[in-house]
């Protein structure tokens, strides 16, 4: 009897292992890791400051994977703004409402494909990609180009694309953020959004592209921390029976795994706590846990692990909901292990491979894609000489992160050596900040760089004082395309990655299309 007693705790434990996602610091496994995946943990979350180049990438996924064959392990790689395999260059690849503006699914699938290759090519197998939200609300702090769009069919067959192209490069796809995140105008990382909208226009609106997704197979849905009354008065979607089992197990039909957004994220932890959070998540319907954006250490494992055995001692958790999530996890990391198995090796990436900084031929054809241009009242000269960047910055969303790189004087800088830059903020008193605008761009063109200027009205008065002093002033908007046309020349990359400034690059300097 003692031995039975001891073999179910055992099981217990490693269950409660299995279903956490950690994220941890550095750029190697830590001891505190690789001893708990031999205890049961199944899954790793890989961020930008674990990631230095590819052959380290594969080095740290052969050592996990070492410890334990089938561990799946995740990254958040949606490309474009949010990208962790080339956080300190920029992504090679445009984002969603690149993709979006284009709106050709036979691209958005070869986009996801390449990176669902690189990926697999390093080790990663579960990426907590794409971005399914309907941009419906112009104003979303949080989302914006992450989005397709605000269309509901065009979000809904670029998503199927996305999904289709990842997973047939052997990476699971998770499908994000559901029940749709797009008609927000706060940041989840930082409080609790709220959605008063009606059922009849959750199901037209927000939950097509989601859908599509189960209908495309997507191995992963992630829930999303916003509050939709109409679904559930008292809980967010991540700790809510009626959204997670309710809805997207028993309506929607979905049978794959369910991930929950970082449970470290203020609109979770600040009310319930990580731990009291993780329990309510998994008895509500979800089988993952994301941890480690912001928490990364065996301590918050442990917590969360004994928090999960107790709650099914205290009788707070169904010791069958738990053992059905553990399952379901165990059930990917056989297909990504299966997958990998059908692909090359993850070995394949040497350290001589391609290098994060590194263009890909697609995503650089598809930023060029997406570029729109607008001429102004004057007519445009190419600008042939080095000019100044003044770029105009709003405070990066902690999805994105603040040291991923975006602009293009970089890329500017290539064409026409000596181009300058400087960086201007929403703090800086727009007269004070003309006067040194012009003081550093002297008798040189001007190149404003803006995001979301519709978003910013401290960025429209700067812009709009600059173009007064200098019309011929071009201006780049590399976040969602809600403004006016301004400038000389207005050119919008609709996102913010390393390619999307390049294909401006070209625009500005008259080599590329547009003109």
């Amino acid at each position: 009897m003692t031995t039975l007693v001891r073999r179910s705790s055992d099981t217990l434990t490693r269950d409660a292992l299995t279903v956490l996602q950690p994220g941890f610091t550095g750029t190697t496994a830590p001891d505190w890791l690789l001893r708990r995946i031999g205890e049961g943990l199944s899954a790793v979350g890989l961020f930008g400051r674990n990631i230095t180049t590819p052959g380290q990438l594969v080095a740290l996924t052969a050592r996990l994977r070492a410890e334990r064959e089938d561990v799946l392990v995740a990254i958040d790689e949606e490309g474009g703004d949010v990208t962790r395999l080339e956080a300190r260059t920029g992504s090679s690849f445009p984002g969603n409402y690149a993709l979006g503006t284009v709106d050709d699914v036979e691209l958005t699938r070869a986009v996801a494909r390449e990176l669902g290759r690189r990926l697999a090519e390093c080790g990663v197998d579960l990426n907590w990609a794409p971005s399914a939200d309907i941009n419906s609300n112009p104003d979303n702090p949080v989302i914006g180009v992450r989005s397709f769009g605000a269309g509901t069919g065009l979000a809904a067959r670029h998503t199927v694309a996305y999904v289709e192209g990842l997973q047939s490069a052997g990476v699971a796809a998770c499908t994000k953020h559901f029940p749709g995140h797009g008609d927000t105008n706060v940041d989840s990382h930082h409080a609790l959004p709220r959605i008063d909208v009606d059922l009849d226009t959750l199901h037209a609106r927000e939950l097509v592209p989601f859908r599509a997704a189960i209908a495309a197979g997507s191995k992963a849905v992630m829930s999303a921390h916003i509050l939709l009354p109409a679904l559930d008065p008292d809980r967010p979607a991540t700790l809510s029976p009626q959204i997670l089992t309710g809805l997207l197990r028993e309506e929607l039909g979905y049978q794959g795994l369910i991930v929950t957004d970082g449970m470290e994220m203020q609109a979770i932890s600040s009310v319930y706590g990580i731990e009291r959070g993780s329990v309510l998540a998994i008895a509500a319907g979800a089988d993952a846990i994301c941890v480690g954006g912001g928490l990364a250490d065996e301590d918050t494992v442990l917590r969360l692990r004994d928090a999960l055995v107790t709650a099914v001692r205290d009788g707070d958790l169904p010791e069958e909901r738990l053992a059905d999530a553990a399952a379901r996890v165990r059930a990917l990391a056989d297909w990504t292990r299966r997958a990998r198995g059908a692909a090359a090796e993850p070995g394949a990436a040497s350290q001589e491979g391609t290098a994060p900084g590194s263009e890909t031929e697609i995503g650089l054809l598809a930023a060029r894609r997406a570029v729109r241009v607008t001429v102004g009242k004057q007519p445009y000269e190419p600008v042939t000489s080095a000019p100044h960047v003044a770029a105009f910055t709003p405070v990066a969303n902690i999805a994105v992160g603040d040291e991923t790189p975006w602009g293009l004087a970089a890329e500017l800088a290539e064409l026409l050596p000596g181009t300058t830059t400087g960086t201007w903020a929403s703090d800086d008193d727009v007269s004070a900040l003309m006067t040194d605008v012009l003081a550093a761009a002297a008798d040189r063109r001007i190149v404003a760089v803006v995001r979301d200027i519709h978003r910013h009205p401290w960025m429209a008065n700067a812009l709009d004082a600059l173009i007064a002093a200098r019309p011929d002033t071009v201006v780049v908007e590399m976040g969602v395309n809600g403004a006016p046309p301004r400038g000389a020349l207005h050119i919008a990359t609709h996102g913010a990655a390393r390619v999307c400034g390049r294909a401006a690059a070209e625009v500005v300097t008259g080599r590329g299309a547009g003109l």
